[in-house]
């Protein structure tokens, strides 16, 4: 059992990286949720920005790789994984990871409604991303 197990929902801040090394893949990409946090002087809303960045490896970090564009919405279930390593210094670094373990797609962001209404108005689509390093 995870200790720390979480359900993110929030939108891409950009498309999402898909990385290959030998046989391991993983997807990287960056979430970012609105919060209401009252109002300002005038009365008007006030939003504070929070990004987190998660990873997806194998079958479930190509789906996303191959599926969600930048403003898409994503649910994820997700756990987190500490990480401790040394410095080139030799000082000990400690760090967290967001492990997502599952995902739905939320509401299409701008990019993906606009390739929905190029396919619909018999346009071709967008070629297929694909992105290794």
């Amino acid at each position: 059992m995870n200790s720390f197990q979480l359900t993110a929902i929030g939108n891409l801040a950009k498309n999402p990286e898909l990385v290959a090394k030998g046989d391991v893949s993983y997807t990287r990409f960056c979430l970012i949720g609105n919060d209401y946090v009252g109002k300002d002087e005038d009365g008007a809303a006030r939003e504070i920005v929070t990004s987190v960045w998660f990873v997806a490896f194998g079958g479930l970090g190509e789906a996303i790789a191959a599926n969600a564009l930048k403003g898409d919405q994503l649910i994820l279930d997700a756990r987190i994984r500490s990480n401790n390593w040394i410095d080139q210094q030799g000082e000990k670094q400690y760090d967290y990871s967001f492990v997502v373990e599952g995902f739905r797609f939320g509401a299409p962001g701008k990019a993906k409604r606009d390739e929905l209404e190029l396919r619909r108005d018999g346009e071709a689509p967008r070629a297929a991303v694909s992105s290794a390093a």
